[in-house]
């Protein structure tokens, strides 16, 4: 059994993040293959999100040194907490190392005796850095794309008009106070072939409920009901032309950024931010522009609309890259292969040959 550890006292949300995508797809690709695995909450019983993955098996525990008990392979999503396991384990770091004191000693000393697995090369040596490890240690599982992505079939546009769509979740560090100053950048501003659409994804939260009403009320852009499947979400980008990731880098970056290539497999160009992990995410239908620029996001959408929509050929080609059977084969790589030393064994080793005492003026070494 594979467990994977959510956020102990949160429930798994639908349809409002990589984070989520990632670790339903890994788990709902895992028992596709016959190999048993699971989502595991703490803390909640099953008011823990499992209504909406009827397809994923869920536990609950009631506390989260209950995880010391679980046999199998045990993978912690984004949270370094640190409990025993009966096992070596894992941790999938999502999210960029912390900026703040209080959460870097968590982060610190949670990892210290973790194998870990990051989302992109750039998320590896962001952590590499922030950890002081050899960023060989940490090993990459890139993030996918469901197949409905690249199975929906496209929604003709009406003629003339170009449909963008942010997808992310409504919060700042996804760039979409960014994404409302472009709307009065007089590049686009006046343009009425250009639609714009936001979902309501992460309006579960305080400021994602602020975000929401501050959208709704803007004459200039559109608000849908979030998706909370893959199939809901394929369908809404295959009836679109633009997807926009204006993610903020001034104090978040973006670790990898899989609407991007959900996007992509959906026949859609993707203007996102020239930051964190977002440029590995071309499957060749990428723009990239300067990060927390109003006016270099309107002209990167320009761009992708003058470049008109991806043939299909190419959309092809883009779903055939960040697959999820690539995605799960590379974990179980890392699930089967040799354990890199993690850094408490390194520090400890460190430790212990300081306190070898140092030889005598004038003995020799021993032959």
């Amino acid at each position: 059994m594979i467990s994977f550890i959510w956020s102990p006292g949160n429930r798994l949300p639908a349809g409002t993040g990589g984070s989520e995508n990632y670790t339903v797809g890994q788990v709902r690709e895992l028992n596709r293959r016959g190999i048993a695995a699971q989502v595991v909450t703490v803390g909640l019983g099953s008011a823990d999100g499992r209504d909406d993955f009827t397809d994923v098996p869920f536990r609950s525990l009631a506390t989260l040194a209950a995880v010391s008990d679980l046999d199998g392979t045990v993978v912690f999503v984004n949270e370094p907490h640190p409990v025993a396991t009966r096992h070596p384990a894992y941790l999938i770091l999502h999210n960029p190392p912390p900026i703040r004191d209080r959460y870097r000693a968590f982060a610190t000393d949670g990892t210290r005796d973790r194998v870990l697995i990051a989302t992109s090369r750039y998320a590896a040596a962001l952590w590499s850095d922030f950890l002081d490890v050899d960023v060989a240690t940490i090993r990459v599982v890139h993030p996918f794309a469901e197949p409905h992505f690249a199975r929906e079939p496209r929604r003709a546009s009406p003629t003339g008009q170009t449909r963008i769509l942010f997808a992310g979740r409504l919060s700042p560090e996804k760039g979409i106070y960014t994404l409302l100053e472009t709307l009065h950048v007089d590049v686009i501003d006046r343009d009425a072939s250009l639609t714009f659409t936001a979902t309501t994804a992460g309006s579960d939260k305080p400021q994602g409920r602020i975000i929401e009403k501050l959208l709704a009320a803007h004459p200039g852009i559109d608000v849908v009901p979030a998706c909370k499947s893959p199939a809901r979400m394929a369908a809404l980008m295959a009836a679109h032309d633009v997807v926009v990731m204006p993610s903020n880098s001034q104090y978040w970056h973006e670790t990898f950024g899989i609407v991007a290539i959900e996007a992509q497999h959906a026949g859609c160009r993707v203007v996102a931010s020239n930051d964190g992990g977002l440029p590995e995410t071309d499957c060749g239908a990428v723009v990239l522009v300067e990060p927390d620029n109003a006016e270099a996001l309107a002209w990167g959408i320009r761009a992708a609309v003058g470049q008109g929509p991806p043939t299909a050929a190419a959309r092809q080609l883009a779903s055939a890259m960040y697959t999820v059977a690539e995605s799960v084969d590379t974990l179980l790589d890392v699930l089967a292969g040799p354990l890199p030393v993690p850094p408490a064994v390194i520090l400890r080793q460190l430790e212990e040959l300081a306190m070898v005492p140092a030889r005598e003026a004038g003995e020799r070494a021993p032959a």
